[in-house]
């Protein structure tokens, strides 16, 4: 079982391999990206049950190198249950991307860049997930940077090359910061291994392990887009074209989060930044979700509201108590799934009205009634609405914050409340004016909107396009994953319940060790 271990991440590199040779036959590349996803996914699936039900962890040493000199793949409940996720995620988009593709030819997603390019950012992902060792999370940071800067300069306009340019430094920063603090644990631990990190922390004086982790937590939540270090992500994602715009939103961000989670829960426990991490998450959940409630163009509104809720899993890493790193990964998992949703819903939206500004977009509930509930049912999910996955996330966080309670704890439970009903109403707006208000709506609704105005390409007219089955069709998936998230709610969330208690127990690297007392016998 071990064997299929670095198979998550071989298995996308060698589809990208085949892809770029197959640059010239499109059906080749489509044939090799689903079929990688799809295997990835089966893999990943199945790692998931072993870990789940062995209870213990499994690591390879890559080429038989041992520690601290070889790298060590490690998968957990965690890093195989994200990798389900995004795999899925991921093949959802790229058949999006497909019938794009097919509809408009190679103006706005070059198929022999793209695919090569998706699967290796593909690998980049399901390697952060799996990395033992902090370089080699180092390095897939350096693989999505890679990969992510590529796609999202698809079609070489100029808007697409400046916030490229934009995103590319900012994350040269968070690279150049990691890196820094990389060569600062070895020097001080002599390993970046992270089980050995975590053994060895204790032996540091208390300011350096601060400075340490203090290093570790700028790098990190630049990736994951924490205010105030979010300011990059806004403008840098509605440019991309609309499949991938939503795997960005969907995970790389999460990506962030998650080695967030590893550096808090596994190698800096005794040595906490909570109070700093409360405060950071609710001006992340604040000030996100005011931004979206001042623009008019549905992805910034949707890039906004993803910063928005990052302060939710902030939050609940900073409460650090195993029930609400269960509630955090629970509502990780639903923000991948609907965040992706949405994003793919506005993408049909723009291809049938021609346009993203709710200003201008009237009557789609009309005109087209399926996305109508392609985009309505993710949007009250996300607005944190009962029965749904987005409601049970926020209350089990609610529910960890309330058994600690604290008076910061009690503030922060009113500062998600009070994100999550202005997130309702900034969704529920758009929704109102673009698919209930007619073409021949009076002047007085025009006017009460009339302050959105001077929003960000509020103004940018695009042409109507076809909208292929297949587009739809990978929308309507997304939308029914993000519905069997409420419905498989208790199964899921004890699941992660129990990620969340073995997060904060010390790490270890059983299969391996017995893997290497059985090669000395």
């Amino acid at each position: 079982m071990i064997a299929l271990v670095p198979l998550l991440v071989t298995l996308p590199l060698l589809g990208a391999a085949i892809a770029l040779i197959a640059g010239k036959h499109r059906r080749v590349q489509v044939a090799v990206s689903v079929t990688t996803l799809t295997v990835v996914a089966a893999i990943a699936a199945v790692l998931l049950v072993v870990v789940d039900v062995g209870g213990s962890p499994l690591a390879v040493s890559v080429g038989g190198w041992p520690i601290p000199f070889g790298i060590v793949l490690y998968v957990d409940r965690l890093s195989s249950l994200l990798i389900v996720v995004s795999s899925i995620v991921l093949l959802a988009v790229l058949l999006f991307s497909v019938g794009q593709g097919a509809a408009d030819g190679d103006d706005d997603t070059p198929v022999s860049i793209f695919h090569p390019s998706y699967l290796i950012l593909s690998a980049g992902i399901f390697n952060a997930f799996i990395a033992g060792d902090l370089f080699n999370l180092y390095v897939s940071f350096e693989i999505l940077l890679v990969a992510s800067y590529v796609l999202i300069t698809l079609g070489s306009t100029e808007s697409r090359i400046r916030t490229g340019v934009v995103y590319i430094v900012v994350s040269l920063v968070s690279s150049i910061l990691f890196l820094a603090a990389i060569a600062m644990i070895y020097g001080a631990l002599g390993t970046v291994n992270m089980v050995q990190i975590a053994e060895r922390m204790g032996e540091l004086p208390q300011e350096t392990q601060t400075v340490l982790h203090f290093m570790l937590l700028i790098a990190f939540a630049i990736k994951a887009a924490v205010f105030p270090l979010s300011f990059w992500l806004p403008d840098s994602y509605p440019t991309a074209p609309a499949p991938v715009t939503a795997v960005f939103a969907g995970l790389l961000t999460k990506v962030g989060v998650y080695a967030m989670i590893r550096t808090e829960a596994q190698l800096f426990l005794d040595n906490d930044l909570n109070l700093l991490l409360l405060i950071a998450a609710l001006a992340t959940m604040i000030v996100g979700i005011l931004g979206a409630l001042a623009q008019a163009e549905l992805k910034r509104i949707l890039s906004f509201t993803l910063v928005s809720h990052i302060g939710y899993m902030v939050f609940g890493l900073a409460i650090a108590t195993p029930l609400s790193i269960g509630a955090t990964i629970y509502y990780m998992v639903h923000h991948i799934v609907v965040q992706t949703t949405l994003f793919l819903a506005v993408g049909l939206v723009e291809r049938q009205a021609g346009s993203t500004s709710i200003l201008r977009v009237k009557g789609l509930m009309r005109g087209a009634p399926l996305i109508a509930a392609l985009y309505f049912i993710p949007a009250i999910n996300l607005g944190g609405l009962p029965p749904f996955s987005g409601f049970i996330g926020k209350y089990a966080l609610f529910d960890a914050a309330a058994e600690v309670g604290t008076p910061i704890m009690m503030v922060m439970m009113v500062g998600g409340i009070l994100t999550s009903l202005l997130t309702l109403y900034a969704l529920m707006r758009a929704w109102n004016l673009s698919f209930w208000r007619e073409e021949d709506d009076s002047a007085e609704t025009e006017a009460r909107i009339s302050y959105l105005d001077a929003s960000p390409e509020a103004s940018v007219q695009t042409e109507r396009r076809v909208i292929p089955r297949i587009m739809t069709a990978s929308t309507a998936g997304m939308v029914a994953i993000t519905v069997a998230l409420t419905v498989f709610a208790g199964p899921i969330y004890d699941v992660c319940t129990r990620i969340g208690s073995a997060l904060l127990e010390p790490m270890t690297l059983v299969q391996l060790e017995q893997d290497e007392m059985e090669s000395e016998s």
